[in-house]
């Protein structure tokens, strides 16, 4: 089915896009639980005018299944079982124009997935299990249905030939306060000194600088953020990062801007960030913009609190700065700490002692951690939304704003990983001032990743920057790939088809550790 069908202004199914393109998809997964031959799912998002084919799922021949990627909305469907139309009593239902038919509502929430990410910059991949992701049909596939039974009971595993059947290894609730009562101890008696390297360098701008030669800074340092530092006030302030490019883009896209592209030549960083907090109604009880306190460090802040703070306050770095005065003043910055850095200090401590950790042998799919596609019975709190490349640049990146999240898998008519846009991404329109010369609502993700690339690579070549794990990889082996530089996430795909599954950030980590 192409997109065309699949988005037909015929369909009777609720829309409550939030303003968001309606390319976004979201993988919802069918499930028919009781039997037969042959068993189709029909419904409103695809206009009643198809069959789709269930699958039975593997070791449970009763049990059928589809996932189908539909837009945010309400929607009706039916089961079309040995050519008797069908509705299952224990998922909601309700009378239409079709009989009694079952309903699923699925709604854009606000935080699909937590902090602020910089994507994986170009060179900085790392080995993962091709081998694994290509084999395809003999593949070791889970038998889950629902994965909240998980942390009850035992995994089972079966090779699809159906020789072999082992047990994942088991989580009880005392082996999750120990291991999270050993990683908090190790964090609270190590230091942000520990994480500063031997040698590098750390970017920092003026915040008087005109806003358009920040980011071409940003852009030719291949970063995705800075600090700022006021002359005046002679300390740090704040930080510019790609989700204010990402703003300003959609300000300059807005005919009622008062910014326009003349006035970015000389629009300051001051002023920006001014203007933003108006944006934003940050404002005091005389009517005067504020901008929130600069969240840092010093070095000798243990490394829990680092990672607090990151997480509380919704970040992707803090800068670590040290002064010699007691008033803060000549502040020297020393570093920018993010949670890539203390998951590599967590990691080489307890590499050759992971018997103290029991959870590093959990696969991931047996915890509660990342976000994944929903699954019939599961609440769609966190669902994971998805592009596709034909999908505009102004529909991305209101989806980065509006949901918070900071990556989109993009993905075929299949949903398998084609490659994932990120908020850092947008850096790549300071190349040529690219973005005076687009139109946010015409050019494609498709478009905007090329521009980030050397030559007009193939998505075959261009997927090595996704970074992917299987649901059957342990919490350590996830772990480990995320402590590489420059990675901030995992796809979670299915082994040989690369359909996304869901996927896991560092910070789903940090929550999931620090409890």
């Amino acid at each position: 089915m192409n997109s065309g069908q699949m988005f037909n202004p015929g369909m009777d199914a609720a829309r409550e896009t939030s303003g968001v393109s309606g390319a976004v998809l979201i993988p919802m997964r069918f499930v028919w639980p009781y039997g037969g031959r042959t068993v189709f799912l029909s419904g409103s998002f695809n206009g009643w005018s198809e069959l789709l084919p269930m699958s039975p799922v593997e070791g449970c021949p009763t049990v059928f299944q589809i996932i189908w990627s539909v837009p945010p909305g309400l929607h009706q469907f039916k089961f079309c079982v040995d050519g008797e139309w069908r509705h299952d009593d224990h998922q909601p239902y309700t009378s239409s124009e079709y009989g009694i038919v079952n309903t699923v509502l699925l709604t854009t929430e606000p935080n699909f997935m937590s902090g602020i990410n910089p994507s994986v910059p170009s060179g900085s991949n790392m080995d993962v299990d091709n081998e694994a992701f290509q084999r395809g049909g003999s593949n070791v596939s889970l038998l889950s249905v629902n994965r909240q039974l998980q942390m009850h009971s035992d995994i089972a595993v079966r090779i699809s030939d159906g020789t072999l059947t082992e047990v994942m290894p088991r989580l009880s609730e005392a082996e999750l306060q120990v291991s999270r009562h050993r990683v908090s101890g190790f964090l609270s008696t190590h230091t942000a000194y520990e994480l500063l390297p031997e040698s590098g360098k750390v970017v920092a701008l003026d915040i008087d600088l005109p806003v358009k030669q920040a980011f071409h800074i940003l852009y030719e340092q291949g970063i995705s953020m800075a600090p700022l530092w006021d002359f005046c006030k002679g300390r740090f302030v704040g930080v510019l990062s790609a989700s204010d490019f990402i703003l300003i883009l959609r300000e300059l896209g807005n005919r009622g801007s008062n910014l326009t592209e003349e006035e970015l030549e000389t629009h300051t960083i001051s002023a920006w960030k001014e203007g933003k907090a108006y944006l934003s109604r940050q404002i005091d009880g005389r009517g005067r913009a504020f901008s929130r306190p600069l969240i840092h460090a010093g070095p000798n802040d243990n490394l829990k609190d680092v990672a607090l703070k990151i997480l509380q306050n919704e970040v992707a770095t803090v800068p670590i700065i040290h002064s010699a005065s007691e008033d803060g003043s000549f502040p020297q910055l020393l570093h920018l700490a993010s949670l890539c850095g203390i998951l590599k200090c967590i990691c080489r401590y307890f590499r050759h002692c992971s018997d103290s950790l029991p959870i590093l042998k959990v696969p991931i799919c047996a915890i509660p951690v990342g976000t994944w596609v929903p699954k019939i019975g599961e609440p769609i709190q966190r669902p994971l939304a998805m592009l596709r490349p034909s999908a505009t640049l102004s529909s991305a990146l209101n989806l980065l704003v509006q949901a918070q999240v900071s990556s989109i898998p993009i993905v075929d008519d299949n949903d398998s990983l084609l490659d994932i846009y990120c908020r850092s991404d947008i850096t790549a329109l300071a190349k040529d001032r690219a973005y005076a010369h687009i139109n946010l609502n015409e050019m494609t993700i498709h478009q905007a990743l090329q521009l980030g690339q050397d030559s007009y690579s193939p998505y075959e070549l261009r997927t090595q920057r996704c970074q992917m794990c299987l649901q059957s990889d342990s919490l350590h082996k996830v772990m480990e790939r995320l402590a590489n530089p420059g990675v901030r996430r995992l796809v979670i795909v299915e082994a040989g088809s690369k359909r996304v599954e869901g996927i896991v950030s560092i910070s789903d980590i940090f929550r999931f550790l620090l409890g």
